[in-house]
């Protein structure tokens, strides 16, 4: 009788603890995030994985500061493609972009930069403009101009986005809406519709997992 009143007894402290355990591991599975990917090609060099990176750039924005990837070290970004003169697609960006703009006021490790693809028309007073109607910071939200086919190749051969003029466009040009998201270190993480309220959501989401992944 002695020894079975101490096994319950045993019981009665031991089973409370292990049901504890086993609901803290459930809930350290649940909880954990996966890491977002990362776009590109990937090599394995002398058994290194090297990565995809967005190539060595310098453009100018609105207020004729040399804008170049240092720019962004140690920082997220988010990265698009436009033109001030753009009547189809671009205010639909822009308004959905002003949103990422919002959300990430508070983090001061966040950036935007927005390429114009119409270099020509769209000068740095003219960006400066733009940037002002819009009501937003040139140091959170940097819209470059420069040599137009530097813009045009970074566009589709690092950020994997459509740049390029074709006059028998309405407005003259073809790009894509896509906002892509870019980590510290100039690795894509993230491709979003622009012109769609529910994956700019997503993209709000992404930024505070990638800001995560890089403060844990």
């Amino acid at each position: 009788m002695k020894l079975r009143f101490d096994l319950s007894r045993r019981a009665s402290v031991v089973l409370p603890v292990l049901l504890v355990a086993i609901v803290s591991i459930l809930e350290s599975c649940k909880t954990k995030e996966l890491p977002l990917p990362i776009f590109g090609e990937r090599k394995v060099v002398n058994g290194d994985t090297l990565f995809h990176r967005i190539a060595p750039f310098a453009f100018v924005d609105q207020d004729s500061a040399v804008v170049t990837n240092d720019t962004f070290r140690d920082k997220v970004y988010v990265a698009d493609f436009f033109f001030t003169s753009c009547r189809t697609i671009c205010p639909i960006m822009k308004t959905q972009m002003l949103r990422v703009y919002e959300a990430t006021r508070d983090m001061p490790d966040v950036q935007i930069i927005s390429h114009t693809i119409d270099p020509e028309y769209d000068t740095v007073a003219l960006l400066r403009d733009f940037a002002t109607r819009l009501g937003v910071e040139s140091g959170r939200w940097h819209f470059v101009t420069g040599v137009k086919d530097s813009i045009y190749k970074i566009a589709q051969t690092s950020y994997f986005a459509t740049a390029l003029e074709d006059k028998s466009e309405p407005d003259g040009f073809i790009h894509s809406g896509a906002f892509l998201l870019i980590d510290r270190q100039g690795r894509i993480r993230g491709k979003y519709d622009g012109t769609k309220e529910e994956e700019v959501n997503r993209l709000i989401v992404d930024i505070k997992k990638l800001r995560r992944e890089g403060n844990p």
